[in-house]
């Protein structure tokens, strides 16, 4: 397919979105892009993406690989959405509105449980808002329910049991369901008084707490929320379950009524976001590869003082595994910081290392920038020290 990049729209940790246009047809669709080398989560997504088709989820419409400025990109074409996410059109919404948006999720989740993958990272950034409703998006952390993989997905939004290492299954989406209808109702996402992005998975994990229901919420919402946030993930209701809850149930259908002002086309689209500066993270800053290779160099652009550093902050877990030797690919260097960096040059994973501290290991993958981003976790016996760059 011939077609043309345009603006930014996102990025992720490996991947940026853009909107594009087809030439010579000029359909608009949007295209996520990452570097081929670092392209491994994007070609998982659309190796699950291509075999959906679902009303509520966005929709598939092919893949390329292209070279640009040198540099070759892995590119996952899909539905493009005009109006952006949930998260973006803020909280306070009409308990009818949330419900309504809720049972479409649901219905996207449900579809998704039946072909036995579960989305692991579902939150209001990764539902797009479409003139036909909700629409799931990001399957970047999704996987087959049946594989071992590394627990994702973002703290926030974690269920207990992911947090503390154990399951990521279908209770798991019924968990961050219930935290998205919070960020519908209240504009923050759930535990946003606590900044620390590790200190919200101790807390999620370990605290024996939910996520506080605003005390405006309907019985019937407060109800539904409460089949959702339930701690053991075999109290939770399923998606199936939910469906039948009046709360989704009983709402009128709401679609969103198109803006006459809504760009339609790349150049239109162009003209309403040059009314800011854009710039392109994906190629402004330093690659992951980069900057690990900066890790690596005769001269440390950091030194290990933890006392002073706010930057560095301690992992902890109450169930200790010997796995971290298990990481395919990655490979322990002595640096002259006297701490080990743990790196995966492929995947832009970067963890530092200090034996004998602490009981668990988080994988950054390019950057983490606050308690929403994504993030990987991994159980180990040994101790670490992770700092933020």
């Amino acid at each position: 397919m011939d077609w043309t990049r345009g603006h930014v729209l996102g990025r992720g940790s490996t991947a940026a979105v853009y909107v594009a246009e087809s030439r010579p047809s000029g359909e608009v669709f949007a295209v996520k892009s990452a570097e081929l080398h670092l392209s491994e989560f994007l070609r998982r997504e659309e190796g699950i993406l291509s075999t959906l088709n679902c009303p509520q989820i966005v929709a598939y419409q092919g893949c390329d690989i292209t070279c640009e400025n040198g540099v070759h990109w892995f590119n996952l074409f899909m539905e493009y959405a005009p109006h952006g996410t949930l998260a973006g059109h803020g909280g306070g919404m009409e308990e009818g509105v949330v419900g309504s948006y809720t049972r479409q999720i649901l219905e996207g989740l449900n579809y998704l449980h039946s072909k036995g993958i579960v989305h692991c990272d579902v939150k209001g950034q990764n539902v797009l808002v479409t003139e036909d409703g909700a629409k799931i998006a990001d399957l970047g952390c999704a996987r087959r329910v049946a594989e071992s993989s590394a627990i994702a997905g973002t703290p926030a939004f974690m269920a207990p049991e992911v947090a503390r290492g154990e399951e990521q299954g279908f209770p798991a989406d019924v968990w961050a369901l219930g935290c998205t209808v919070l960020e519908m109702v209240t504009g923050k996402s759930p535990w946003h008084g606590v900044c620390d992005p590790t200190a919200v998975i101790y807390r999620v994990g370990f605290s024996g707490e939910v996520p506080e229901i605003p005390s405006f919420v309907s019985e019937q919402g407060k109800d539904f929320l409460g089949k959702c946030l339930k701690r053991d993930p075999h109290e939770r209701w399923t998606v199936e379950e939910l469906l039948g809850h009046s709360f989704v149930k009983e709402c009128k259908e709401f679609k969103l009524t198109l803006d006459s002002d809504t760009p339609t086309t790349v150049l239109e689209r162009g003209f309403w976001d040059s009314l800011e500066p854009i710039q392109d993270p994906a190629r402004d800053c330093p690659s992951p590869r980069d900057r690990i290779r900066r890790l690596f160099t005769d001269k440390p652009v950091w030194e290990c003082h933890y006392d002073d550093d706010d930057r560095w902050v301690m992992v902890r877990s109450n169930d200790v595994h010997d796995k971290h030797l298990e990481l395919e690919g990655l490979s322990f260097e002595k640096m002259d910081t006297d701490c080990n960096v743990l790196s995966d040059e492929e995947n832009g994973l970067v963890v530092f290392v200090e034996p004998k501290l602490l009981d668990a290991t988080v994988i950054e993958l390019s950057r983490w920038n606050a308690i929403c981003d994504d993030c990987y976790l991994r159980d180990s016996d040994c101790g670490c020290h992770v700092r933020f760059a």
